[in-house]
């Protein structure tokens, strides 16, 4: 099993100012919205809310928008995009969750709730911070 960092997520409640921040600052790239395909919501799953992405070249950052009902209507117990939270890819999801059931750390498996082509897990770290582990699905 291997991971690597793969994103960095922040929330906001203007995501165009956020992006336009990172683009116009930092001279960060614009990653088109068509590259990352999503789930369609529902009023007891998914997520909705405005997200734009943008990079420097190596790394991405995902800019949505605050929702903090997020983990209430799809009946789970961390809430991704309440503050944010970074993130990792591995090649094997199934094996990372043994790694977490292992050492008897809570996550909340969304699946593909969010993403078509992402599985994705959060789970908190000791200081409270979100983290996602995310595998890129076969038919992507």
């Amino acid at each position: 099993m291997k991971l690597e960092f793969h994103h960095i997520n922040y929330t906001t409640k203007n995501v165009d100012e956020l992006s336009d921040f990172y683009q116009n600052i930092l001279q960060m790239d614009s990653i088109p919205e068509q590259n990352f395909p999503r789930t369609e919501a529902t009023n007891t799953s998914g997520y909705d809310g405005k997200i734009k992405f943008v990079t420097e070249g190596s790394m991405q950052m995902h800019l949505a928008e605050k929702d903090y009902d997020l983990a209430a209507k799809n009946n789970r117990h961390i809430n991704p995009l309440e503050k944010g939270h970074i993130a990792f890819r591995t090649d094997d999801i199934e094996a990372f969750k043994k790694v977490l059931e292992e050492n008897d750390i809570k996550y909340a498996d969304y699946g593909t709730a969010f993403a078509k082509e992402w599985y994705q897990l959060f789970f908190y770290d000791p200081e409270g911070n979100v983290i996602e582990v995310h595998q890129l699905l076969e038919n992507s």
